[in-house]
């Protein structure tokens, strides 16, 4: 959670550096189903424990990313209509008198905010998952709705949003050079849009309370950044701090006091794990806030009115608060003498008198409040998932696993209800599991509510999901462990958390499934085929095959620090780079495998292209390999759609049962009512040709 002084919550391009995505529904914050395949390895415990439908789990949720608005007066949330999210508006003072603001049909809108003067909402979207998000404003009293930045194949960034200009912002915007965003001031209300600076060749820009650009990042030749101060939209020849390639992913500005004074950043430069700094703008001078030898700093609540740090988290198992605010200590405190499991902050007021907070209860759904802080009173918004109420959800472990050279892996385990009758962490006897891998890499499993752990946890199997190295948050040198080891000392991590399940008493070593969306999707590959008797079977969610290609194809906006992406996965403009590349791609390896493969993957994805999965697919072919592969006509990097991601979950968990013996669903008429082709295998996994007939 990081609570800035805006109210402005999403950073509508990807991070950099980043491939992550799993495909479940947009925002699954969180009725059973009455038809089960039972398989052999379920103790009787848990096939007595009802079976949690697929709806529920990764339909739409009633409600979610509740906010209120700056000024108090309005509260926003998602709900579906017509079985498609759209953003809801209604008075604070009377949340019953509700009304849908937008209008989309199709795609789900999954992130809005209101914007800083209270008079409209924003939100971005794109087409079929093609990632050019476009960002549109509705008028809260008009309802009319405006495109703002109406261009095609471009990709809108919020730069800055001030407290003193409400009706203003900073975008991004390269639809001039698709590779680089010029910052334009975008007014809310028109749609009016003045160029401020021309990019050919920065990375990003930090603005602050006055919408000034102040700081420039351009890559440099040690692959890190180069940070320039910028006076009148012109930034300066040379830069006044850097960072190399250790650093490049722990060390970043974190934004502006609001008097412009103080810069905070986080920064791992001259230490391991990344701190909260303070420099002052005028004399240089640098303070330390908060730093934490476990893990990096994490989010920062500030203060709406100074823009200086009142909280902040640092996440490591679990995420903790410390306050640096007697006022926002004692509110923490309340909260948490309230909720039980994890909470945060969606959004305050301007006056910092009403926030929303959510509460993850871990084994019921979401919850979400408005906290009024004079009355200290809690009042209860929505539940989320409210069919979720009563279901055997399960809770998870936070855990930590050492790897075979010594590196400590901090991992998250689930097991099936009723299998550990002693609580001691162990279920009673060895169940199967699927070893459920996280994108990226540079990214990071957490610690809550889970949809996938509860949902394979409630088909019968434990759900492992391992913090490997180059994973973010646990400081620099567990990232750079990872430089130039996909696919053998990151895949190494994940055998080596296998293996303690196995020692532990949690699997058998014949019972392990690999599953992951994006890096996790490679993982899934790399293990079927670098490994091939390590898995019983695996699901591969729009994960690359040729890393070679996968670098060729990536969007161009990440042009900017594709240096980074040559020096911690292989340069293939290098002889050596390149045949490091091509020995670590599973394409080359397709013909080891051996174990039952199910590939998903959406037509527009942008970051891992089609082709990726085409290619291993039509390999795996060639060698008289049997495969399954599910294509989505109108998706991306993941499924946004809940009728796709619901089909695709159906096929896996039918595909999972096939291959481990654990309960399922059937399949029914999900398929038919997504937009799946099933390209190949369809007789591979048990009720699928009955399902598309």
């Amino acid at each position: 959670m990081t609570i800035r002084t805006k109210s402005i919550a999403f950073l509508a391009a990807a991070s950099a550096l980043a491939l992550t995505a799993m495909p479940q529904a947009a925002l699954a914050d969180h009725h059973g189903g009455n038809h089960a395949q039972s398989g052999a390895h379920m103790t009787k415990t848990s096939e007595a424990a009802p079976l949690i439908s697929r709806e529920a789990l990764f339909g739409n949720p009633t409600r979610a990313g509740g906010q209120i608005s700056p000024d108090g007066q309005w509260l926003g949330w998602l709900a579906p209509v017509d079985g498609v999210l759209n953003v809801w508006v209604a008075p604070a003072n009377a949340p019953d008198d509700a009304r849908v603001l937008t209008k989309a049909t199709d795609r789900p809108i999954r992130q809005y905010f209101f914007a800083p003067d209270s008079q409209s909402i924003l939100y971005i979207q794109d087409k079929g998952g093609d990632e050019n998000f476009l960002m549109y404003g509705v008028n809260i009293e008009s309802g009319v709705e405006t495109t703002l930045t109406d261009f095609e194949n471009t990709r809108v960034q919020i730069v800055g949003a001030s407290d003193q200009y409400k009706d203003k912002v900073l975008v991004g915007l390269n639809n001039r050079d698709p590779r680089f965003h010029d910052v334009h001031l975008l007014d809310l209300n028109t749609g009016a849009l003045e160029l401020m600076i021309q990019n050919d060749g920065y990375a990003g820009f930090v603005a602050d309370d006055n919408l000034d650009v102040r700081m420039a990042l351009r890559p440099n030749a040690a692959g890190g950044m180069d940070y320039f101060k910028v006076t009148d939209n012109v930034p300066a020849d040379e830069p006044f701090s850097s960072t190399d390639l250790a650093d490049s992913l722990t060390t970043n500005p974190a934004g502006f006091t609001r008097d412009g004074s103080i810069l905070y950043w986080t920064d791992s430069r001259g230490r391991d794990t990344a701190a909260l700094t303070a420099t002052d703008m005028a004399t240089g001078e640098v303070t330390v806030v908060a730093e934490d030898a476990r893990a990096d700093i994490g989010g920062t609540i500030r203060d709406q009115e100074t823009g200086e740090v009142e909280a902040y988290s640092v996440n490591y198992l679990k995420t903790e608060w410390t306050a640096l605010d007697a006022e926002i200590g004692a509110a923490l405190d309340w909260l948490g003498e309230r909720l039980e499991g994890q909470y945060g902050i969606n959004s305050r007021t301007d006056d910092d008198r009403k926030w929303i907070v959510w509460n993850d209860p871990l084994t019921s759904p979401t919850k979400v409040y408005m906290f009024d802080r004079d009355a200290e009173t809690l009042t209860e918004l929505y539940t989320s998932r409210p069919d979720l109420e009563g279901a055997p959800l399960q809770p998870m472990q936070a855990l930590e696993i050492t790897s075979r050279d010594g590196l400590t892996l901090t991992s998250y385990l689930t097991l099936p209800p009723g299998t550990d009758t002693d609580t001691d962490g162990v279920p009673d006897a060895p169940v199967p599991m699927v070893l459920l891998v996280h994108g990226g890499p540079w990214a990071r499993d957490g610690y809550g509510y889970n949809s996938y752990h509860q949902w394979l946890a409630n088909r019968g199997y434990a759900v492992l999901s391992t913090n490997f190295r180059g994973s973010t948050g646990f400081g620099k040198n567990f990232i750079s462990a990872g430089d130039l080891e996909w696919g053998r000392k990151m895949h190494d991590d994940l055998l080596d958390a296998v293996q303690w399940a196995v020692d532990r008493g949690v699997t058998s070593q014949d019972k392990v499934a690999i599953m992951g969306g994006s890096y996790g999707g490679y993982a899934t590959l790399a293990g079927l085929t670098f490994t091939p008797e390590e898995f019983a079977c695996g699901v591969d969610i729009v994960g690359p095959s040729n890393l070679e290609t996968l670098l060729a194809t990536i969007p161009p906006y990440w042009e900017p620090v594709i240096a980074q992406f040559h020096e911690r996965m292989g340069n293939p403009n290098t002889p050596e780079g390149l045949a490091m590349l091509k020995e670590r791609s599973p394409l080359y390896s397709a013909q080891n495998i051996t174990k039952p493969l199910l590939i998903g993957q959406g037509a527009n994805d942008p970051r891992v292209n089609q082709a990726e999965s085409d290619q291993i697919v039509e390999a795996m072919k060639e060698n008289g390999i049997p495969v399954t592969y599910v294509l989505y006509p109108d998706e991306g990097h993941g499924f946004a759609k809940p009728e796709n991601n619901i089909a695709f979950n159906a096929v896996t968990e039918n595909f999972l049962a096939t291959c481990l013996g654990g309960r399922a669903e059937p399949i029914g008429d999900t398929v038919k009512a997504s937009t799946a082709e099933v390209v190949e295998g369809a007789d591979f996994v048990k009720g699928l040709s009955e399902a598309l007939q």
